[in-house]
């Protein structure tokens, strides 16, 4: 059965933080695994705090986050989407625990309500697409203005100071398939250091519900990053608005 896995460039500078254990887990599943087996077998050298198992367990009108919370069981799709999603739970363990109680906490408060409030909408966007920036002030402030031109022209060899990870298992999933308008929503983190393990302690410390109804984030097309995409060499990639788009008058 084909799941899309096997569509996946391992070599994609996006993927170098997922590489293992993410290739050898596809590999598993192209071989008859489920993507759950799959998941499960890397526990013993990624402890994350849950164990992964059919979507057909989760029981009928049980939110799934309440699900996880209170079984510590994750449900898990065959597909790009939840395989992506497992492969976050074994990287970033403690935020994603910290997202789950705070959803938890969410419909403890509200309950599950048709369209979702602030709290529960910015946890959503975070989880599915967001990316996590490590580095200079000169290069935050000119993502959050959207100042392109100095963003990845003027300023483009202090990349080399940068630590970005794509997080959001949405994010992954849609570039298998790279497309110029891919945007992610960026959370500029204070980690120590640019290890993953730093910068996952770091969000679980600092990740609120509060925060994230603000929607603090930066919009960045992915594909622009230097080194991410071959195109992006000419100045001339960046001039195209419908992707690169001026920000929005006060």
């Amino acid at each position: 059965m084909e799941t899309g896995l096997e569509t996946i460039n391992w070599q994609t500078p996006w993927l170098a933080p997922y590489v293992e254990p993410g290739q050898k887990l596809a590999q598993q599943v192209a071989a008859g695994q489920s993507s759950a087996e799959a998941l499960n077998s890397a526990l013993a050298l990624y402890p994350a705090p849950v164990r992964f198992v059919p979507q057909a367990n989760l029981p009928a009108g049980m939110a799934y986050e309440s699900y996880i919370f209170d079984s510590g069981l994750c449900p898990t799709r065959e597909g790009l989407h939840d395989f992506f999603n497992g492969i976050a739970w074994l990287t970033f363990p403690q935020t994603k625990r910290r997202l789950n109680y705070l959803h938890l906490a969410q419909i403890a408060q509200t309950g599950i309500q048709p369209v979702r409030g602030p709290a529960r909408d910015g946890l959503t966007v975070f989880d599915e697409n967001a990316a996590f920036f490590l580095g200079p002030d000169v290069l935050w402030d000119a993502l959050v203005a959207k100042d392109w031109q100095r963003l990845f022209v003027d300023l483009r060899a202090q990349w080399e100071q940068v630590q970005l990870v794509l997080f959001g298992h949405a994010l992954l999933e849609k570039l298998v398939h790279p497309r110029k308008p891919i945007t992610a929503h960026v959370y500029r983190t204070q980690a120590a250091t640019k290890a993953i393990a730093d910068m996952d302690a770091w969000m679980a410390a600092d990740l609120s519900a509060e925060k994230l109804a603000a929607k603090p984030f930066a919009h960045l097309p992915v594909l622009g990053v230097p080194g991410w995409w071959p195109q992006n060499e000419d100045p001339a990639f960046y001039a195209d608005t419908s992707v690169f788009r001026a920000p929005r008058s006060p």
